[in-house]
């Protein structure tokens, strides 16, 4: 079984099961338990990190419960707090892996561009006053679509085999005081989409020029670049699977429509 998952992730210690608990994961992993009366282990498409939001992650289990879809959406939502939600459940074949069947990721980060972050954008939306210049953040961007060594935009924990990655789309539109960076790659390394916004954010503050990316990519060490961003703007907000798993329905993220839905409901 496959289901569709948004979450705030500000309330938890990111996705994955920890000894200390509080994890997306354990919340969604005890409702499935309940629900079906047999232990649910799940896999996820990609393990945010503490402070990150899912509005499209993906999640597999095996289980012998035989349910209606619309069952697994409404009867679970009952068993789990409110800042998690199923979106969408969908029966998929043994060979289907939320992890590794997955062609793409998308991820968006948020950043309000002004003088002071509204209290009702605190933990949803990264945040830096000084005003940055998009034209060049975006031809600094371009330095990074293609194939590419990201080891300057890794962790130092990144546990990765290796830390080529293709990235397939970086784009950056400014709404008002919104910033919004757009990023799809085949796969991402630790902490890379935060890597890569902290370091296009010091090119728009004027610090470095845009050709300052593709000297960090060079260069392949990671304590030459920008720190971590904070993890409060970024979204994962879709997953692409081949189309034999039937889930291309769900796929259809329209970003402009979940940005705009995203300013309404705060």
């Amino acid at each position: 079984m496959a289901l569709g998952i948004a979450y705030d992730g500000q309330s938890f210690n990111g996705w994955q099961t920890q000894p200390n608990g509080n994890t997306v994961q354990d919340f969604l992993e005890n409702a499935l338990t309940q629900f079906t009366a047999e232990p649910i282990h799940t896999i996820c498409a990609g393990r945010t990190d503490t402070g990150v939001h899912g509005l499209g992650q993906i999640v597999h289990f095996d289980t012998v419960a035989e349910r209606q879809l619309f069952s697994w959406v409404r009867g679970v939502n009952a068993l789990l707090p409110p800042s998690i939600r199923v979106r969408w459940a969908h029966e998929v074949s043994g060979d289907f892996h939320a992890r590794f069947s997955a062609c793409s990721r998308t991820y968006v980060y948020i950043i309000r561009n002004e003088m002071n972050l509204a209290p009702s954008w605190q933990g949803r939306a990264g945040w830096d006053f000084h005003p940055l210049d998009t034209t060049l953040m975006q031809q600094a961007a371009s330095y990074l679509i293609g194939t590419h060594d990201f080891t300057s935009f890794r962790s130092s924990i990144c546990q990765a085999a290796s830390p080529i990655r293709t990235l397939e789309q970086l784009t950056i539109e400014q709404h008002g005081v919104f910033i919004v960076f757009t990023l799809k790659a085949n796969a991402f390394l630790h902490h890379m989409v935060r890597n890569i916004i902290g370091a296009l954010v010091y090119v728009g503050k004027g610090r470095f020029p845009p050709e300052w990316i593709q000297q960090l990519l060079h260069q392949r060490n990671r304590s030459f670049s920008a720190p971590t961003f904070m993890a409060d703007g970024l979204y994962l907000v879709n997953v692409d699977y081949p189309e034999q798993f039937g889930l291309q329905i769900y796929q259809q993220f329209d970003i402009y429509h979940a940005f705009d839905s995203l300013i309404q409901s705060i």
